[in-house]
């Protein structure tokens, strides 16, 4: 089978190619000497747009729904009836199911099938995906997915993996603001921050922020760019979007979406790596975790 991978950012680009071991890969990115690039590591065959037709299964990893959408009415005069689409895009439910109807007027069947487990997931072929969709259709994927993914859930209808990386990534914000206040407090009374962390990750206050994330990036201060501070701010208000679909109360999250809206405003750029707001937290107590 011939696959396509559209979109060779940071995750991306390494998941197209361990599918490029296993299968031949065509491979497209808005910078195309990305994909020439990509093309010289791993033997997969940057093409242009047209030549999606070659592929039975595409797959995208970009970074709106919107950008997915518009891709899609792009290649619409090139897709085969019978190709399945799989979209890693961290996206908005109520867009992909707009999506998928549209290709299915072309016989395209289409995937929300979200990832988790960053960039060194990506690179280790350990990466979670969290998919939408017929059951079909993700049985159909699953064994190609396997090439760089280690777990793989079929969590519901359409829009459904979306909805569920809004909420986790909701979940990644709430863990990285409330350790941040929390430490900024600690420090601020004369406790070391490395002592304090070693403590919170052998209790009950522990997460993945503290254990993996904390004190590599911010009690180190090295903040290494690896997911934006804005694309974070936008899973969460695809969080809140998904809440206002459902009409549950989440005063928590909501409040969240505020926080992160203004740490994107004041920390200056929303390129920055998410642990950021650590940073923010800091100039606003007049101390630095260490």
């Amino acid at each position: 089978m011939k696959t396509m991978f559209i979109g060779l950012g940071a995750m991306g680009y390494p998941m197209a190619g361990h599918l490029a071991k296993k299968y031949e890969t065509l491979v497209w990115n808005r910078t195309f000497a990305r994909a020439l690039a990509h093309a010289k590591e791993f033997g997969s065959r940057a093409v242009e747009l047209p030549e999606v037709a070659e592929a039975g299964m595409l797959f995208t990893c970009l970074p709106t729904s919107q950008e997915v959408d518009e891709l899609a009415r792009r290649l619409l005069p090139f897709l085969r009836p019978g190709t399945l689409w799989v979209d890693h895009t961290s996206g908005e439910p109520e867009r992909a199911r707009q999506t998928a109807h549209l290709l299915q007027e072309k016989g395209v069947s289409y995937l929300d099938a979200c990832l988790s487990g960053g960039v060194a997931g990506a690179i280790q072929a350990r990466a979670t995906v969290m998919a939408g969709g017929s059951e079909a259709d993700f049985a159909r994927a699953r064994p190609v997915m396997e090439a760089y993914a280690a777990r793989m859930v079929h969590v519901g209808p359409l829009g459904s993996g979306h909805a569920v990386k809004a909420v986790n990534n909701a979940l990644l914000a709430v863990n990285l603001w409330a350790l941040s206040e929390g430490m900024v407090a600690l420090v601020q009374q004369g406790v070391d921050a490395g002592l304090a962390l070693e403590v919170i990750n052998a209790s009950s206050g522990r997460s993945n922020v503290s254990e993996n994330l904390f004190g590599q990036r911010v009690v180190s201060r090295q903040f290494p760019n690896t997911f934006a501070l804005g694309l974070l701010a936008k899973d969460v208000g695809i969080c809140v979007k998904v809440l206002e679909a459902a009409g549950t109360p989440a005063p928590m999250l909501r409040q969240l979406r505020e926080f992160f809206e203004i740490a994107r405003r004041e920390v200056g750029s929303a390129e920055v790596d998410h642990t950021a707001v650590a940073q923010l937290l800091e100039k606003w107590a007049g101390v630095e975790i260490k």
